[in-house]
């Protein structure tokens, strides 16, 4: 498969103005790809976007006209769309509200769905284009304290794999990049590092740009984290165990800041409740944080 040449090429970045989004949004503007962000809060997506010479849009992941209004703004042929937005409340399931559970799924899965089926019509009639979307590692292991978000990773990356295999020999591709914990607003109050890989947002749009070369199916970053597969399906239930403990268990339900981490979770709160179908978002009238990672 030929590289997406990004001189030039219209990138779309869900989520882009904070985090993984901003720093995916600064690399491919240095690549000279024209940029278009999306976030919720949209006054900070204009702001971000005028930073990097690129367009900022109010967008709400979450419903399907909000993404089209997104999309149709792009003056371009869309070369690149990343889905990147994403929440990850934290806490003991049984402990979440409804509204919560649903939000996540909507903003982490439908957001991602809704956008790639809206984007691909244009890309399949060029035969070209490439749809990444930004997942985590713990979609592929398992963290107490997080069952919903890690069912819509899981859910992120089944949904990349099938539709990467539905769309072979069309020129349009499908990458899921895999961050392991990553130094964003998400990860506040947990206690990163130590035996819990740990890295920065430019490490993930790092991948993000390396996908658009030679279009993989699967990135992890670190790239290592793959070993953990083979690993795992090898060793008995009780070791997982003690190391998933070790990995998150502990560090979400035992020892989490919950003081740190109260503004960021007060804000997914405030935000827990889907807009209107059908109605455009004007202005930073919302400001819930949109950078897809653990």
């Amino acid at each position: 498969m030929s590289a997406i040449s990004l001189d030039g090429a219209a990138v779309a970045i869900t989520g882009g103005a904070r985090g993984i989004g901003y720093a995916t949004a600064k690399a491919f503007a240095a690549h000279g790809a024209s940029v278009y962000i999306g976030d919720l809060d949209a006054g900070v997506a204009l702001q971000a976007a005028t930073e990097l010479g690129g367009r900022g849009f109010g967008l709400d992941v979450r419903s399907r006209e909000s993404f089209a209004q997104f999309l149709n703004a792009i003056d371009l042929p869309l070369a690149v769309l990343v889905n990147n937005a994403g929440i990850m409340p934290a806490g003991p399931f049984i402990d979440e509200d409804d509204a919560i559970t649903d939000t996540i799924v909507d903003v982490n899965l439908k957001g991602v769905m809704y956008g790639t089926k809206l984007a691909l019509p244009a890309m399949l009639e060029r035969g070209s284009g490439h749809i990444v979307n930004i997942g985590s590692y713990l979609g592929e292991v398992p963290a107490a304290g997080l069952a919903s978000y890690c069912a819509s990773k899981y859910a992120v990356i089944g949904f990349s794999e099938a539709l990467r295999d539905e769309l072979a020999g069309t020129g349009v591709t499908v990458t899921a990049v895999l961050p392991s914990a990553v130094r964003t607003e998400l990860a506040s109050g947990i206690r990163l590092g130590g035996i819990l890989p740990t890295v920065e947002p430019e490490d993930i749009a790092n991948a993000v740009i390396r996908s658009c070369r030679n279009r993989p199916a699967i990135i992890a970053v670190p790239r290592w984290m793959r070993a953990y597969e083979i690993a795992a399906a090898a060793s008995p239930d009780r070791l997982l165990a003690t190391i998933r403990g070790r990995l998150t268990r502990d560090r979400v339900l035992h020892t989490l800041d919950a003081a740190s981490r109260a503004a960021y979770e007060q804000r997914v709160a405030r935000n827990a409740t889907p807009s209107a179908e059908g109605t455009e978002l004007p202005c930073a009238r919302f400001s819930l944080p949109h950078s897809s990672t653990d």
